[in-house]
């Protein structure tokens, strides 16, 4: 499935820490039917064996809503399930010998903290930017700050789109305004939510106030 820009606007981070009474697939499932329109799976504490299972059978899911679906950090699963793409770290598997496994016609996404980074990423044939985090975010214990002057900075110097991530929720989302993100990646504000379908759709209301 090919990216466009409009896919990253709702951008799904799975988070096993709050499926709670739910599995992760009815998770990602209401949040579908909520407006999500770009899903990635992020898992650090199953075996390689589950996270197949699980990439295969969510890899599915999004593709009957016509989502993309990418996985995170996990190149060579991202190949071996035929996922839409990957998402990698700086330092996880270069960009370089992420594409040439993958393929030309795959999403690959890399996170970016600096310009300089961002730049790089670009150059390197990154198909979208993940910068953050913006906000104060529980999710990552060692993420490092982005200014708003910084983020600004970066969409408006590379021709790929952004996404903002980190902390973001609803009552801050607005605060992204002008800074020419094409979209916000989003994890507790809906995986923690009661009602993640009308969370998603809030969400996506929202965003698209601000992008």
């Amino acid at each position: 499935m090919k990216l466009n820009r409009d896919s990253l606007a709702l951008y799904a981070v799975t988070d096993r820490h709050w499926t709670q009474n739910k599995s992760l697939y009815e998770q990602v499932k209401e949040s579908l039917e909520g407006g999500v329109t770009m899903v990635q799976l992020r898992e650090k504490n199953i075996s390689e064996e589950d996270f197949k299972k699980e990439a295969l059978e969510l890899k599915k899911l999004c593709s009957s809503y016509k989502v993309p679906f990418v996985i995170n950090d996990n190149v060579l699963l991202a190949k071996e399930t035929d996922a839409d793409g990957v998402h990698i770290g700086q330092s996880d598997m270069e960009l370089i010998k992420a594409r040439q496994l993958l393929g030309k016609d795959k999403i690959i996404g890399v996170s970016a903290q600096t310009l300089e980074e961002a730049l790089e990423a670009q150059e390197n044939g990154a198909d979208y930017l993940g910068v953050g985090a913006v906000f104060n975010t529980s999710t990552k214990d060692d993420a490092i700050y982005v200014s708003p002057e910084s983020l600004k900075e970066i969409c408006s110097k590379v021709k790929i789109p952004v996404v903002a991530i980190g902390g973001i929720n609803q009552q801050n989302l607005s605060l992204l305004k002008k800074s020419g993100i094409a979209g916000a990646a989003i994890i507790s504000a809906i995986f923690s939510a009661p009602d993640i379908k009308e969370a998603c759709s809030n969400l996506l209301k929202k965003i698209k106030e601000v992008i």
